[in-house]
């Protein structure tokens, strides 16, 4: 599981990299050569990607410290943390919920991956199989029942 996003961020990060380094600087040099900054689109336009590009090379240097210092022995084999995928049911509706904590750069509220850092990952990280939990999300408060837990240290592909 990191090491599917580390290798995904660091793929990212080269490209990134490779684009800061030697296409934009060759867009910037081509875009001079038109002639007056003043109204020169293509000049603006190199500037505003080199600085997007810059930025976002920064976070992506970040993520993959952090995520350099996260040791998987050190998760819970018995609560929900980071990697574990959580079965719930709404106390309301009945209605059944599987969700896989990952980190933020792989969430996808769709595919029923949850960022840790987002209100359902929050309100589900440390809980046990059979507690209860509150979940508050813009459309309001819920109430959910944690009915199976598997964790990194279960899954085989680790």
């Amino acid at each position: 599981m990191l090491d599917e996003a580390i290798g995904r961020l660091q793929k990212e990060l080269k490209g990134l990299e490779k684009e800061y380094r030697v296409d934009l600087p060759k867009e910037i040099q081509r875009a001079l050569q038109m002639g007056d900054l003043r109204e020169n689109s293509e000049y603006r336009s190199a500037l505003d990607r080199q600085q997007y590009v810059k930025a976002r090379i920064g976070q992506l240097q970040k993520q993959l410290k952090e995520l350099s210092l996260v040791d998987l022995n050190t998760l819970p084999k018995d609560r929900v943390a980071l990697g574990s995928t959580v079965s719930l049911i709404d106390a309301q509706s009945g209605k059944a919920s599987t969700y896989e904590l990952v980190i933020p750069d792989q969430a996808d509220f769709s595919k029923g991956l949850v960022s840790v850092t987002s209100p359902i990952g929050k309100a589900l990280v440390g809980h046990r199989v059979g507690d209860e939990v509150t979940i508050k999300t813009p459309g309001g408060t819920r109430e959910y029942e944690i009915v199976k837990l598997a964790t990194v240290h279960d899954r085989e592909d680790r």
